[in-house]
């Protein structure tokens, strides 16, 4: 199980405020995003979760316990894959880096490329893959880190539109499959209507929360007009004229 909690956190560069009074709440198997154009403070209230920079006012929990650093799975736009490994390699770093000797890190990287089918790829080096298939590699290391809580950093935002799509199905599966709580930043209003069960809307400098919205769809009525509708509600929040 693993549930996030922001509690009340501001956040102040120098002299600059960055984040003002955040709170918002992630459920155990959610996928959530935080909506907002750029100079918000996405990336910084993600580097705060993710222990990367230490708070200043309010409170992270992870499971109803202060926040520990490492305790989440990071995936950033860029798949920084390592150039000259190849792809089993790079999927099996998490576990060389957490002490695993490599041989049981080399079966357990193999048995996730074969579970998704993706063992094909498996000597190819990243400058043989798709940008596609590098972000679908960078997602399985991510994962081979071992923390269910996961912070895609605008993580599909360098991909083509079509290979966004297909991306965005192949990770709702991963989501699904292993029970993940995704939380997701992004400024791409379809793609927070596309994945997401909840999105907050982020506003302003200094950043604040200024809507949350739950995405619900009706299986019995058009899906594609639902999340239309979605859509115009949040550029509506936004000020966007439609």
């Amino acid at each position: 199980m693993t549930n996030l909690n922001v509690k009340n956190v501001s956040f102040s560069y120098e002299q600059t405020k960055i984040l003002d009074n955040i709170s918002l709440h992630v459920n155990n198997g959610e996928f959530v995003t935080i909506l907002g154009t750029s100079g918000v403070g996405k990336t910084t209230l993600f580097h705060l979760i993710a222990g990367l920079i230490d708070g200043q006012e309010g409170q992270i929990e992870v499971d109803n316990v202060p926040l520990l650093k490492h305790q989440v799975s990071y995936m950033l736009q860029k798949d920084v894959l390592l150039p000259h490994k190849s792809v089993i390699d790079n999927v099996m770093l998490p576990k060389i880096i957490q002490g695993i000797n490599k041989r049981e890190a080399h079966q357990e990287a193999l048995a996730l490329l074969e579970q998704f089918q993706l063992d094909a790829y498996a000597t190819k080096y990243p400058h043989e893959l798709s940008g596609g298939m590098k972000q679908r590699i960078a997602l399985l290391r991510t994962y081979m880190f071992g923390h269910s809580l996961f912070l895609l950093d605008e993580a599909f935002g360098a991909l083509d539109a079509l290979t966004k799509l297909e991306v965005h199905q192949w990770y709702k599966a991963i989501h699904k499959q292993f029970q993940l709580t995704s939380v997701l930043i992004t400024h791409d209003v379809q793609e927070a209507v596309d994945l997401s069960d909840r999105i907050y809307i982020m506003q302003g400098r200094p950043g604040k929360i200024t809507a949350e919205l739950v995405i619900n769809i009706n299986p019995n009525e058009d899906e594609a007009i639902q999340r239309t509708k979605y859509k115009q509600e949040i550029l509506s929040i936004l000020g966007v004229k439609k």
